[in-house]
């Protein structure tokens, strides 16, 4: 059985406890979660927003006074005009001058970025409330891209309904829309590094088409073809197995017909599909109607950790998605 983030985060008993910026601190859902963090012992919790708001939130949950959570208005922070000079530092390139950058890290979204690129928190979720291109953009231009990676891409953790079951990586179902064949190998070779630190296990990668093994003839087939021997000439380390159809992936009968003698085929664990539509579609289908559940998505690439909630969490995921970024933290 793979244990889910908070139980994996909670089995890690001597690391040091990670600090998570929430910036939509007022949301229900978001207060609930950030107090299941704290009871579980996960994480120390920073609620950024209007203070009053999220003083009455807390009120309304009957939360406790904890030490380890702390709220920060950006309207009244002693931190924002140190904020406000290093956003003008590192966006005046880009014609933001010193009101633009104060006013933008009045918003509570970049707030919470900054909190991550400057220290103050390991790192930052947001996305209840806003949307997924405000989460990203914030995250890109606050916290950038890792030195590292060749780009920012995203991924789902898919847990299966019986313990029993296959837990699986599907990426990029959230970001990269039709990503190159370069870019297929930089997905690739992030979503490793992320099974290994979240779920871990060793990735067996599926490079996934509708064609498996030369089966189809098409400029779609080729872009996962010229992936999957990049992949394998850049990281001989890793198993990956290419092209692969979903079934000759995933299950081990028709890998063993589709793809005999892999190492991947019918076993894959990391599944990447070759754009955004069959991600998408595929991580869907799979929580709809194969009862798989779906965390994320969840980014990759980034210099430091933040990650973006769909818009119909509830709590549980908040808290799970707490988990995943201070495991990320750690896997840096």
């Amino acid at each position: 059985m793979t244990l889910r983030p908070v139980e994996l985060l909670q089995s890690l008993a001597s690391v040091s406890r990670p600090t998570i910026a929430l910036s939509e601190g007022s949301d229900p859902r978001i207060v609930a979660g950030a107090l299941a963090a704290i009871s579980a012992d996960i994480a120390d919790i920073i609620l950024v927003g209007p203070k009053a708001d999220i003083q009455a939130e807390l009120e309304a949950q009957n939360a406790p006074d904890s030490s380890h959570l702390s709220i920060h208005d950006p309207a009244t922070s002693h931190l924002t005009a140190d904020f406000a000079a290093a956003f003008h530092e590192l966006r005046k390139h880009k014609g933001v001058d010193e009101a633009k950058a104060h006013s933008a890290v009045m918003n509570p979204v970049t707030y919470a970025a900054m909190l991550v690129r400057l220290g103050h928190a390991t790192g930052t979720v947001g996305g209840a409330v806003n949307t997924t291109s405000d989460i990203v953009r914030a995250a890109i231009q606050v916290i950038g891209k890792a030195p590292d990676a060749a780009m920012v891409s995203s991924f789902f953790l898919m847990y299966p309904p019986a313990d029993d079951g296959r837990t699986m990586l599907y990426s990029d179902c959230g970001l990269v829309i039709d990503p190159s064949s370069e870019e297929l190998v930089a997905i690739a070779e992030a979503s490793a590094k992320s099974c290994q630190s979240l779920l871990r296990q060793e990735p067996k990668i599926a490079m996934l088409s509708f064609s498996t093994k030369g089966s189809a003839k098409h400029a779609a087939v080729s872009k996962v073809e010229t992936a999957t021997q990049t992949l394998r000439d850049n990281r001989p380390d890793l198993n990956v197995d290419g092209e692969l159809q979903f079934d000759a992936a995933f299950v081990p009968s028709v890998g063993e017909k589709k793809s005999p003698g892999s190492n991947v085929a019918g076993q894959a664990n990391v599944m990447i599909f070759p754009n955004l539509d069959a991600g998408n579609i595929g991580y869907k289908i799979t929580q709809r109607l194969g009862g798989y559940a779906a965390i994320g998505p969840i980014m990759q690439g980034l210099d430091k950790p933040a990650n973006d909630l769909s818009r119909g969490c509830v709590a549980e995921d908040v808290t799970q998605m707490i988990a995943v970024t201070a495991l990320q933290a750690l896997a840096d």
